[in-house]
């Protein structure tokens, strides 16, 4: 499924106000989709999605990158999500958690 299709599923959640979807590296599937969301509610919490996608996509689709929720998506200003600033910040994150400075 194409990081679109998951950003159009998810910003029909309730409370979603914006979405963005990366692949990102994983141990066991190679990438994985992880989802960026802007909320306007603290109901919208990582089960809550993961609830929500359930029914709707099949196991191999599942936002197993993980989710995190922001304040704002990065996009140019065309529009434009910047996918690849956000998995930039991902992979910082990722550094940081383990030590490092790759």
């Amino acid at each position: 499924m194409a990081p679109s299709e998951l950003e159009d599923l998810l910003r029909n959640l309730e409370n979603v106000t914006d979405v963005a979807v990366i692949g990102v590296p994983h141990d066991e599937l190679g990438e994985a989709p992880r989802a960026y969301i802007v909320r306007d509610s603290e109901s919208v919490t990582e089960e809550a999605v993961h609830s929500y996608l359930h029914p709707l996509i099949a196991n191999f689709k599942r936002l197993k990158g993980g989710v995190e929720f922001v304040t704002t998506i990065p996009k140019a200003p065309s529009g434009k999500l910047l996918r690849r600033e956000l998995l930039a910040q991902f992979k910082d994150s990722t550094a940081k958690n383990r030590g490092t400075n790759e």
